[in-house]
């Protein structure tokens, strides 16, 4: 498969799953507390959110490269 119609398929890809899951979260653990041998720490979540506009930008784009690269086959 030829580079053009790959990067339009993994764009394609990205934009459903964008607009499927709508967010990206993630945990990380913070030190709290680190006296000898106690230690304390906390977990956060956080969530970042997937602008509805970026998923469809990339699906669209996606869609274009696709349909150019088949064309030049």
């Amino acid at each position: 498969m030829k580079a053009l119609p790959l990067a339009g398929v993994v764009l394609v890809l990205l934009g459903i799953g964008g607009l499927i899951y709508g967010h990206i979260s993630y945990t990380t653990d913070k030190k709290i507390l680190d006296i000898g041998s106690i230690h304390a720490t906390a977990e956060t979540k956080h969530t970042v959110p997937i602008p509805d506009i970026a998923s469809i930008a990339a699906l669209c784009a996606g869609l274009v490269l696709v349909v150019v690269g088949a064309r030049r086959a």
